[in-house]
């Protein structure tokens, strides 16, 4: 069964860091990375490393998050500095399994920045 928990999420003042975790299991995967969805809005791409082992940022994000990972814990994290009151949204675990390129989406976490 594959699980992807996430952790780190919460509240913090603009100009602010927080990072994010995401433990992946269950089978192996070829992607994985971070989305966000704000009330209203899409879910739209954070970060994330491709099947190839490149990164992919959106340009709003760009110089501010970093996306890092640890193969051997199969984790994917987030760092993201200088928050801004517009990266608060639910952000989301993305991994894409390795045999048939299924998606599969942790739960959210809640990320908050007040101005």
């Amino acid at each position: 069964q594959v699980q992807l928990v996430e952790s780190g999420g919460g509240l913090v003042q603009a100009g602010g860091s927080l990072r994010l975790s995401c433990a992946a299991s269950g089978t192996i995967f070829k992607s994985m990375g971070w989305y966000r969805q704000a009330p209203g809005e899409q879910r739209e791409l954070v970060a994330v490393f491709t099947s190839g082992g490149a990164t992919n940022y959106a340009d709003s994000v760009k110089g501010r998050f970093t996306i890092s990972r640890d193969n051997a814990k199969n984790t994917v994290y987030l760092q993201m500095n200088s928050l801004k009151p517009e990266d608060t949204a639910v952000y989301y675990c993305n991994a894409i399994g390795a045999w048939r390129s299924t998606w599969y989406w942790g739960p959210g976490t809640q990320v908050t920045v007040s101005s």
